[in-house]
């Protein structure tokens, strides 16, 4: 268990232009991997007004009563679509003898996007995924949302990708038939009787590929830089926060960060909701070393995997099932 400390008040966390130059946005975005993991995006073409609908969708879902949400949890969906209840995750969790973290102060609502294009828009897109509200439009906004951030995740690829003097599309066989993973958070006000430790969202990085995250105005991201000292990732109009996951890491040995990040929610009375949008390879994908991330100075560090199993790993440690 990791042990709750304030963050610095401010973090230096770079925005950057993806409508820029490739070159030079590779550049960057090399430069930031390297030292935290995480960046802000701006140019990235996402309408504003999609985003707001996609809050609008969240908010709605979340409102549903209680019981209508209990009955299409996740634990229903073979994909893990769906609702999970609030303590029902511990993101801080450990397995080296450790003390076990409090559960998280959180609620959310996951839906299974992009899944094969011969599918989209048919039944069989959702048969065997998802489980969606019976709410007028979600379906239809959250798969079109889905659609536009498969592709900004696909634009960023390409320029992680050109930052490691890869080919701009080195990643597309791993995510050709990929599956991706939305999720809609509420984070209630931090209660003043929570358990010691306990918080929105734990210390934890994330499982896979990129994450592209969009928050409302509260704030409340932290994440931990190289020196292990937290910081604030402000939410800036405008953008979306993208890290890097465990698969990602693992890809470049480790060149290339996975950071911890976790969230507080301190602002009295109002609730905090973001959009993380999961993109990872697709389950079977072997995940090796990229050849030129190894060398002597830099030998091999992590075995040979694949997507799936180390994502089912994480999930069963996160959610003890």
């Amino acid at each position: 268990m990791r042990i709750y400390t304030p963050p610095r008040p401010a973090a230096v966390i770079p925005v950057i232009d993806i409508s820029g130059p490739p070159a030079a946005v590779g550049k960057a975005i090399g430069k930031v991997c390297r030292e935290i993991g995480f960046f802000y995006i701006a140019g990235h073409g996402v309408p504003e007004e999609l985003i707001a609908r996609q809050f609008a969708a969240a908010k709605a879902v979340l409102d549903t009563p209680l019981a209508e949400k209990q009955a299409l949890h996740m634990k229903n969906s073979p994909a893990g679509a769906g609702f999970e209840p609030i303590g029902a995750q511990i993101l801080d969790s450990q397995e080296d003898g450790g003390d076990l973290a409090p559960v998280d102060l959180k609620e959310s609502f996951y839906c299974t996007t992009n899944l094969p294009a011969e599918n989209a828009r048919t039944q069989a897109r959702t048969s065997g995924h998802n489980q969606w509200p019976d709410l007028p439009g979600f379906r239809e906004q959250t798969l079109v949302y889905g659609d536009a951030l498969q592709l900004l995740g696909d634009r960023v690829l390409q320029q992680i990708a050109l930052s490691l003097e890869l080919r701009a599309d080195w990643f597309a066989p791993y995510y050709a038939g990929a599956e991706a993973k939305l999720r809609m958070l509420r984070y209630p006000p931090q209660k003043a009787d929570a358990e010691f430790n306990q918080i929105g969202a734990g210390a934890h990085t994330d499982w896979g590929g990129i994450t592209l995250l969009a928050q409302d105005s509260l704030g409340g991201l932290e994440v931990c830089d190289v020196n292990g000292t937290w910081v604030r990732a402000d939410p800036i109009p405008g953008t979306f926060v993208v890290n890097l996951g465990d698969l990602m890491m693992r890809w470049t040995n480790g060149r290339y960060a996975s950071n911890f990040h976790r969230v507080r929610n301190n602002h009295g009375a109002a609730d905090r909701y973001s959009l993380a949008f999961f993109y990872s390879p697709r389950s079977d994908a072997v995940i090796d070393p990229i050849p030129s991330c190894i060398n002597a100075d830099r030998p091999r560090r992590f075995a040979t995997c694949t997507a799936g199993e180390h994502v089912r790993e994480m999930f069963r440690r996160s959610y003890g099932y």
